[in-house]
């Protein structure tokens, strides 16, 4: 007997792979076994795809059959013939009582959900997801954006910036004039409704794709035509495949109007893909960190200046500005790493120490982002660095709703990018310059980390270890010279005096060393600090392209199983092809600046180097000097 379940309630479909279920319909179960609180089975309608396990009972004993007073028995082909409706004389399945609560249809319940008796759902609930197991490394549970296909990014609002009243608002971008609200349009296939400089991009050419995209049902395909395979889904929705809006993408799903403004172009370069290059470059400074105090001193912050070159106008800006930043950031461009901001820290926020090392880490953030460009000229970028946030706070709110009613992004982001006309990508090519990349990241990233561990280690033993064993050389010279005092002959004043003044000299030499780590060091960490968050962006980057790929060979082997039209597989290989350009493109980016960063760097320490040491050949000869007079 096949498994089956009951659903309990109605449940409507509202994303790719999901099923619809009517409350009392019977459903075929592929497998008792749930997928972090979702199961997969087959409807009434012969849809297959996944649903939540809260939603159905599990039937475990035979449909009973109707009543005695249910009236004429079913017609031919008995009972089962009317397994998926309510049965006549049947006690009906008992609706629950009257809701405690309604839930919007973007009510989240936990994996664990399950529908009290108090509880009555809508018949639009939708579940997003339904489960948010940790990430390692403690990192941050992802948004229903992030579970189809956003990429969204939560920002982090520790104790170190928090949000108050001025920043948080509850209003939307649709409560603006004329403002994008939601991400519907009146007509999507309607030409007003992209108006003068939109154009309505879709990947949903194929006719085997349903309304959302999503492949037509056809569990029983007509004798002797051919065949319409799709290509499977993953149905791991924390894959960054998949989160990305990747999978959407590829498979032909994506749909929306693209600016003008919003087109990325990737260029064919000497070495291969790359990003076409920002026509007005700009640099930006970060100076003058601040202690600012709110609510009559009991909130206090720092703010920084921030100057771009390309408008002279100074803006100010806390930490939480940044993060926001770096969230709709990360959130709209799932191919392309958004440097890592400085860390947090809960304690000491406002000591000299830290305020200056973190205004050095964001200078380093600065002039990445400015040096991107793609990063460069997006518009929230444009808006964190020309809107004065304290002098025009309407203007700094609506762009930062707008920024975050964002359609551009996940699936829809892959639509804005623009690739040589006519250029093939070889995908064996491809692949092998993934994989080449992919090694050279991780073994990158462990060098960083030990010569990380290494500076670290080494500006402990100047700032302690070389500072207190210098300091030893110059009292033990200094006490000889207090001995040799005592000699009360008047030829040893000179020699007395000169070994005094080479006590000194030495205790100074174990200044300059606790001092030097500031100089050359601790810039090369700050350095490494960034490009390690840098090559923890790129296995997610690959991963998508990786995902791309792998759909590309299903389609070629459907085809050659001839349970695939040639002309989907090409459209499949085509959006792959749009993937690893951007991807490529990246990598080129990510290479350039590194041979920038890292000579200039390396320059830097090097002359820092040869600075300390004139410092300590000049006290050293000028100790050598006293004792020619002596």
């Amino acid at each position: 007997m096949a498994l089956r379940a009951r659903a309990l309630y109605d449940f409507r479909s509202e994303n790719p792979g999901e099923i619809s279920l009517r409350e009392h319909e019977v459903l075929s179960l592929c497998s008792e076994q749930d997928i972090e609180g979702w199961l997969e089975g087959v409807n009434s309608r012969g849809d297959r795809g996944l649903f939540p396990a809260s939603y159905v009972q599990v039937i475990r004993a035979p449909e009973p059959g109707p009543a005695p007073d249910a009236g004429p028995g079913p017609g031919p082909g008995g009972p089962a013939r009317y397994a998926n409706l309510p049965p006549g004389g049947l006690e009906p399945l008992p609706s629950p009582p009257p809701a405690a609560f309604q839930p919007s249809s973007s009510f989240q319940p936990p994996s664990t959900f399950q529908p009290p008796s108090t509880f009555q759902p809508q018949s639009t609930f939708q579940p997003p997801g339904a489960f948010q197991p940790p990430y390692a490394g403690g990192a941050l549970q992802p948004s229903p954006q992030q579970l189809y296909g956003g990429g969204g990014y939560q920002a982090s609002q520790g104790s170190d910036d928090d949000w108050d009243d001025e920043w948080d608002d509850s209003s939307t971008v649709a409560d603006e004039p004329g403002a994008l609200g939601g991400g519907a349009y009146p007509d999507l296939d309607g030409a007003s409704a992209g108006g003068p400089g939109r154009y309505r991009l879709s990947t949903r050419g194929d006719p085997s794709l349903g309304p959302r995209g999503g492949p037509l049902p056809a569990p029983h395909p007509p004798s002797g035509a051919k065949s319409s395979a799709t290509v499977s889904r993953n149905l791991n929705r924390f894959s960054t495949f998949v989160k990305s809006g990747g999978e959407a993408f590829v498979l032909g799903e994506a749909a929306g109007f693209v600016k003008d403004g919003d087109k990325l172009c990737v260029v064919l370069g000497p070495h291969g893909p790359e990003w076409q290059e920002n026509p007005y470059p700009f640099q930006c400074t970060i100076d003058d960190p601040t202690k600012q105090t709110k609510f009559k001193g009991m909130k206090s912050y720092i703010s920084y200046k921030l100057v771009p070159t390309h408008t002279r106008a100074p803006v100010y800006r806390r930490y939480k500005h940044f993060d926001w930043l770096y969230a709709r950031l990360a959130e709209k461009f799932p191919v392309i790493s958004v440097p890592h901001l400085p860390e947090k820290q809960a304690t000491g926020r406002f000591e000299e120490d830290f305020i200056s090392k973190r205004r050095k880490g964001l200078v380093w953030w600065m002039n990445h982002m400015a040096s991107h460009p793609v990063l460069a000229q997006c518009d929230v970028f444009q808006h964190f660095l020309t809107c004065p946030s304290g002098t025009d706070e309407k203007a700094w709110k609506q762009g930062k709703r707008k920024a975050e009613r964002d359609e551009m992004v996940g699936a829809n982001f892959f639509l804005t990018l623009s690739t040589p006309p006519a250029a093939a990508l070889d995908l064996q090519e491809v692949e092998s310059r993934i994989d080449g990349f992919k090694s050279f990241t991780k073994k990158m990233d462990d060098s960083a980390l030990q010569l990380n561990h290494t500076a670290t280690e080494f500006a402990r033993k100047q700032v302690t270890g070389f500072r207190k064993e210098y300091q030893k050389v110059g009292q033990s010279l200094r006490g000889l010279s207090q001995a040799f005092e005592l000699d009360q002959q008047a030829f040893s004043a000179g020699l007395n005096q000169a070994i005094a003044f080479t006590g000194d000299a030495y205790d100074a030499i174990g200044e300059l060393f606790a001092e030097q780590p500031r100089q050359d060091l601790d810039p090369v960490m700050d350095l490494l600090a960034l490009y390690q968050g840098h090559l923890a962006n790129f296995p997610d980057i690959i991963h998508v392209q990786k995902g791309a790929l792998t759909k590309v060979k299903e389609s070629r082997r459907h085809v050659e199983e001839g349970k695939m039209e040639a002309q989907k597989a090409e459209g499949i290989q085509a959006r792959c092809n749009t993937i690893s350009f951007a991807t490529l493109a990246e990598i080129h980016h990510f290479h350039q600046v590194r041979v920038r960063d890292f000579r200039s760097q390396m320059q830097h320490f090097l002359q820092q180097q040869i600075i300390f040491f004139q410092k300590v050949t000049q006290k050293l000869e000028e100790a050598l000097h006293k004792y020619d007079s002596v």
